[in-house]
């Protein structure tokens, strides 16, 4: 009996992380940057959990925020705040594919919010940013609605 709940719970995570990477935005849970407030990235220069109830609908996704002022700043311009590539690793898709991202490998580069896989794929990605970004810059849009 375990074994089969164990079994079905792996084939519903298999499920999410298929339909989180066809999502433009990469929103675990419904929730993009993981809950987190896209626009204290670059006001506070730090992540910031944000609030279920500071939430906007945005591309098929739920936004939180930290405060008031965040959400209002987001909603008047919500492509100044996003992460680039909804979020996906920035690596990821220099490589021409989707992966999944972590909070605490967030970098902005002019004005841009960036997020990769994993600390180490963020240290090969910090070597050659300019020419990654132009790379995943050229793929993103073949690759925003698929995988």
């Amino acid at each position: 009996m375990k074994r089969t709940i164990l079994i079905a719970f792996i084939a519903f995570l298999g499920i999410a992380q298929a339909k989180a990477q066809k999502s433009e935005i990469f929103a675990p849970g419904g929730k993009a940057i993981k809950g987190y407030d896209p626009v204290a990235f670059f006001t506070e220069s730090k992540p910031m959990k944000g609030s279920d109830s500071l939430s906007y609908q945005w591309k098929e996704a739920t936004w939180l925020f930290a405060s008031r002022k965040n959400l209002e700043a987001f909603k008047s311009d919500p492509d100044k705040y996003a992460p680039q590539y909804g979020g996906y690793c920035a690596y990821g898709l220099s490589q021409g594919h989707k992966a999944p991202t972590q909070t605490d490998t967030w970098t902005v580069v002019n004005d841009k919010l960036y997020f990769n896989y994993n600390s180490k794929v963020k240290e090969m990605w910090s070597k050659d940013q300019q020419n990654l970004i132009k790379t995943a810059d050229e793929k993103w849009p073949a690759i925003k609605d698929n995988n």
